[in-house]
Order: C-alpha cells, then sequence, then structure tokens
C-alpha cells in the first residue's frame, strides 16, 4: 500500500501531530450529494478532466488483465483481477456483478463531520474523486468499514495497516481536516508497530 516506507511513517509522525484534535461535529446536513456526482471527471485533481469518470480511472490502474468496453474511448472497465489491499485475497472484478468497491480511504461520512461540511461544492467534489483518497478493494472489507476512522475499523489484513495508516493521515492533512482524540491515539498505536516494515502482527 503506498506509504508503506519507514520514511513515509517519519513523515506521518510529523504530518498527523499537526492535525487538530476535536470532537466530531453533527451529522446533520449530510448526503453522498454533498460531494456532488458520484465519480465525477468534472475535477480539479489529478486525473480530472481526462473524459474517463474516476472510478473507472482508478480501476484502470488497479486491475490486472483488464477488458475494455469497446466504444468507450478506453473508459469503461468491464472486467480485471486484483489483490485486495484490505484482506489479500484474490479478486475478480466484473462490471455489474462484482466483489470489487472503491473506497473512499478517508470515507465521506467522516469527512463531513470532520471538517467538510464547511469547504465549498467543488472542493468536496475534488475530495470525493481525488486518487490519492480512492483504494479499490473488496466490497465486503468497504461496507464493513462504512463511514468508520481509524479509531473504528482497521484493514482485516494487519500488514496493511501502516500503509492504511500513512494515506489516511495524509489525506486529512492534505485537506485540513482534523482527528479525534480516539484516532489520533489509534493512528499513532499503529505508526509506533512500524518504524522498520512491520506492524506487530
Amino acid at each position: 500500500m503506498p506509504g508503506s516506507t519507514a520514511e513515509g511513517w517519519s513523515n506521518a509522525r510529523e504530518a498527523l501531530a499537526s492535525l487538530e484534535v476535536k470532537g466530531r461535529a453533527p451529522k446533520t446536513g449530510y448526503d453522498r450529494e454533498v460531494f456532488g456526482p458520484a465519480w465525477s471527471d468534472d475535477v480539479d485533481v489529478p486525473g480530472g478532466h481526462n473524459g474517463c469518470d474516476s472510478r473507472n480511472d482508478l480501476l484502470a490502474r488497479a486491475l490486472t488483465g483488464i477488458q475494455l468496453k469497446p466504444g468507450t474511448h478506453g473508459c469503461v472497465v468491464l472486467s480485471g483481477s486484483m489483490i485486495d489491499p484490505y484482506t489479500g485475497r484474490r479478486l475478480e472484478f466484473r462490471r455489474g456483478a462484482s466483489t470489487v468497491d472503491v473506497d473512499h480511504v478517508v470515507a465521506l461520512g467522516d469527512a463531513w463531520q470532520k471538517g467538510a461540511q464547511r469547504w465549498t461544492p467543488q472542493k468536496r467534489r475534488d475530495f470525493a474523486n481525488d486518487p490519492a483518497n480512492l483504494l479499490a478493494v473488496s466490497a465486503s472489507a468497504n461496507r464493513s468499514k462504512g463511514d468508520g476512522d481509524a479509531a473504528t475499523w482497521l484493514p482485516p489484513l494487519r500488514s496493511a495497516r501502516c500503509g492504511y495508516a500513512v494515506r489516511q493521515i495524509d489525506v486529512k492533512k492534505k485537506y485540513q481536516l482534523w482527528v479525534t482524540k480516539a484516532e489520533r491515539a489509534a493512528l499513532t498505536e499503529i505508526l509506533d508497530r512500524c518504524p522498520t516494515g512491520a506492524d506487530g502482527a
């Protein structure tokens, strides 16, 4: 998982220390639509305005042996396979009936309660489609996570937790989201277990 280096963990510790610590804001007003149309290409992040939506962009990068739908300018992914970064299991993607989801590493609901409610509509749309915050994973793991943060959900694959923590911290720093006290403690504990490439599993 990206960020899984000793240098990345050291930088993540510094970034985590810089994040504001506050309680969750109320979830009042939250709806998926407040982050714009799902999988938009109309975003000012890497991959935006390239003619393909953010979900298909990510699937094309994450999957191997992909098949593309003819007549879609190479955008729509029909099938492929991957190793799930959250469980370590091999997954087969089939459009319309798949075990693969695209996860928001920092969940949209979590972001809403930790600063995103004050953002502009464009910033929320960028956040929801930023490849830095997207990861192709197993549908079952993604749905068990829901809107959880690191204090309430971690990847079942213990060796993935360091990289996951780094991604969470990087995204929260990039978008100036805050963390709860319990969340910061959980992230600190993860980072403390992986100074040399292992998370203490």
